[in-house]
């Protein structure tokens, strides 16, 4: 039996006494690595010289797709039909990215497509999306990931305020936070739909949430540190071992942050790198979060649902008696029977004084389900909530979405 790190060699093949790897073809002479570049580079002059020769086509065809565009836009005006379509979009995207046989990245051919999409909407209607601002904050970058920069993007002081210019009919779409898989739930999105459960989640954008340091001085000079509490809370850990002297101060958005910190000597914010450049800020430190991989999800408002795709969720808000199983009688049962599975729930205290019979408050549950409100099992589940439960609101069914780095 061999040993168990023997290997066997031909006597008539000479031992290297060198570390380079020895080659198929070791008689080949190698090239000089500037050679190679230069032929390399050679190679991406004479595609650029074609593509150039071919733009005049190019650009024929993005005019022509814009036209089909605004054809569509014509037809969706004379039967009152939406104009923007998230499910659409994820259709062509998705058949963008599989037509590529690389090497360009998905994700680089996702941003073309999006533009196109973006400035061919455009020609049909012009739309408004409000998010938490002011610009560069990560809800305006959540907003065009999804949108594009073909879009007037109004940005808002508050998260209450953005459901105010949907539900009121200014913008016809809204940016907001729901939930991060760090710190989890955000409050105040979910105290709006309490207060708005006519506004619905038209779509949602999981977008990969990567934390800079920003500021005007030197780290070591930091003594103030501004941000949105989600951001401070994400960071807390860095914070706490490399500036554990600087005061932690709140502001209603990152975008905010990097203006008081270019504003304020000594002063630093923790915000998205798109800040930094808006800004005037110098970057001292990068992807600070505490976990390597911290993802925001954001809900895309609108007064309306999308229609099914066969790849959806659909967010309820339910309100159960307060009792023992409760929860179980009125929800996990109901889906169960159905088939249908929970992917995310979190409770909710009713902001109400509780009666003089009542020990402990009422609370509202959140919860996302798999499939659409069409789906017959969904519907069956839904009508059998009703039944037991106090409440129960339906915020919006629509396409499941895959996470995207800004």
């Amino acid at each position: 039996m061999p040993e168990p790190y023997a290997c066997r060699l031909d006597p008539s093949t000479p031992i290297s006494t060198t570390n380079r790897p020895m080659t198929s073809e070791p008689n080949r002479p190698e090239r000089p690595p500037l050679q190679e570049l230069g032929d390399l580079r050679k190679r991406i002059d004479a595609l650029d010289e074609t593509l150039v020769a071919d733009l005049n086509r190019v650009v024929e065809l993005l005019n022509d797709r814009a036209s089909v565009a605004v054809r569509i836009g014509q037809v969706k005006a004379a039967h009152n039909l939406e104009v923007w379509s998230p499910s659409r979009e994820e259709e062509v995207l998705a058949r963008a990215a599989s037509l590529s046989k690389g090497p360009l990245p998905h994700d680089s051919l996702r941003l073309i497509f999006r533009e196109l999409m973006s400035g061919s909407r455009a020609t049909q209607e012009a739309i408004r999306v409000a998010s938490l601002g002011p610009k560069h904050s990560y809800s305006h970058m959540a907003a065009i990931a999804k949108f594009g920069n073909s879009v007037e993007h109004v940005p808002v002081g508050s998260i209450a305020a953005v459901f105010e210019e949907v539900h009121a009919g200014r913008c016809q779409f809204g940016i907001v936070p729901l939930e991060n898989s760090t710190d989890g739930r955000i409050a105040d999105t979910l105290d709006m739909f309490v207060r708005l459960p006519n506004v619905k989640i038209r779509a949602e954008v999981r977008l990969r949430v990567r934390h800079c340091l920003l500021g005007r001085c030197e780290r070591g000079q930091v003594r103030r540190i501004y941000s949105r509490v989600q951001a401070l809370s994400q960071c807390r850990h860095w914070l706490a071992k490399n500036l554990p002297h600087a005061e932690l101060i709140e502001t209603t958005s990152t975008a905010a942050a990097a203006e008081r910190a270019q504003a304020e000597p000594g002063a630093a914010a923790i915000a998205g790198k798109p800040a930094a450049d808006a800004y005037r800020l110098d970057v001292l430190a990068t992807d600070i979060e505490d976990h390597p991989h911290n993802v925001t999800r954001f809900a895309v408002l609108a007064v309306s649902c999308d229609k099914p795709t066969g790849n959806d969720k659909t967010t309820l808000m339910v309100r159960v008696p307060n009792r023992s199983g409760a929860l179980h009688t009125a929800v996990t049962s109901p889906l169960f029977e159905a088939g249908r599975n929970m992917t995310w729930i979190e409770s909710f205290p009713v902001a109400e004084r509780p009666s003089s019979d009542q020990v402990n408050p009422s609370y509202l549950f959140f919860l996302d389900i798999e499939g659409h409100i069409d789906d017959p099992a969904v519907t069956t589940a839904i009508t059998k909530m009703r039944s037991m439960a106090e409440r129960v609101d339906v915020l919006g069914s629509y396409p499941k979405s895959a996470t995207l780095d800004h």
